[in-house]
């Protein structure tokens, strides 16, 4: 199994979300978390900036998008999310993939 972990812009997450749903890739078994954070991602215009008194500086309130998803789906999985997430900046987001070395599902 892998985790796939994406920090990627709010207005993108819709169109991620859809993609991998009619993509064939995530059924039941595909567990997905979005979660707003706070991050560091360059905003696209003004309305998407913030500053943070805590933080100390400019954020913005990006998505974390988690999938825990077969090894074999990973590739496909990252490439829509690459594709679907783009905002026509030259860095627009992250992915990150991890191995699961175990999980155990809660009864």
């Amino acid at each position: 199994m892998r985790e796939i972990k994406a920090f990627i812009h709010r207005n993108r997450i819709a169109d991620v979300l859809h993609t991998l749903k009619h993509s064939g890739l995530c059924d039941d078994n595909c567990n997905i978390s979005v979660v707003d954070v706070k991050g560091t991602l360059a905003a696209i215009d003004n309305s998407e900036r913030n500053y943070s008194l805590q933080l100390g500086g400019a954020i913005i309130t990006e998505i974390k998008l988690e999938l825990m998803i077969a090894d074999d789906k990973s590739d496909a999985i990252v490439k829509i999310i690459r594709e679907q997430a783009r905002t026509g900046q030259a860095s627009a987001g992250w992915i990150f993939v991890n191995e699961i070395r175990e999980a155990y599902k809660i009864e």
